[in-house]
């Protein structure tokens, strides 16, 4: 044990920072996901058939399309982007887009995919009732959502937003391969530094268990929460 210890004769804090940063990511893209599924959830309900497909469009080809796949084009085809942006403004330099905003973003459109899945189905599971009494009661549409919708939404989608969360955290081991300093990647550093990668890849797995572990503990609060009274 004496390698994971905290100090100069150990990787302990290095693993305790990558497993920060493997958090802040994880939770960047999620927010980022929420984003995106909070832009094409109402186009994917929506009644418009362009709207439909833009939407179905961006679903599709985000859960087809494997997730490393996605990380190398957004980091290398990201990069060359800016790069040509850059050029016609005059600057031949080289740039190099940031590896936590890329991996961050990355991994929060894939996670937007499945999560306007999710948001989708859990309006559709709303009973059609609960629309004509908002109407009944003359709310307005706004009021209506956010007040008789929404928390209904929330209780049906939290559990399969279990599930995305779980996909989301074990996904950034992938952006490893950007060079952001994560458990994976550093882990992988670890090993080859002491010639014992079965001990830093075993606690690699150990600290995504614990993150999933307390994350879902949290996240079966709060569907306990939001589901008190059914």
């Amino acid at each position: 044990m004496e390698l994971l210890k905290f100090g100069d004769s150990g990787w302990g804090d290095e693993l305790f920072f990558a497993t920060l940063m493997t958090l802040a990511v994880a939770i960047t893209a999620m927010l980022i996901g929420f984003l995106f599924a909070l832009i094409f959830t109402p186009l994917k309900i929506s009644k418009n058939k362009t709207l439909n497909f833009i939407s179905n469009f961006y679903t599709t080809v985000m859960r087809g399309v494997p997730e490393l796949l996605v990380i190398y084009l957004f980091f290398f085809g990201g990069t060359a982007a800016v790069m040509y942006v850059a050029k016609i403004f005059g600057y031949d330099g080289y740039i190099e887009i940031n590896a936590f905003v890329t991996g961050a973003f990355s991994i929060g459109i894939i996670s937007g995919a499945y999560s306007t899945e999710v948001f989708r189905g859990a309006y559709l599971s709303i009973k059609r009732g609960q629309f004509e009494a908002s109407k009944v009661l003359g709310l307005k549409t706004n009021v209506s959502f956010f007040k008789v919708i929404f928390p209904q939404m929330l209780r049906l989608a939290i559990p399969n937003i279990t599930n995305v969360w779980q996909i989301t955290l074990k996904d950034t081991a992938l952006i490893s391969v950007t060079g952001l300093v994560e458990i994976m990647r550093q882990s992988y550093i670890a090993a080859g530094s002491t010639r014992d990668p079965l001990l830093f890849y075993s606690v690699a797995a150990v600290l995504y268990l614990f993150l999933t572990f307390f994350s879902m503990k949290i996240l079966n609060k709060l569907e306990v929460y939001y589901r008190r009274g059914y």
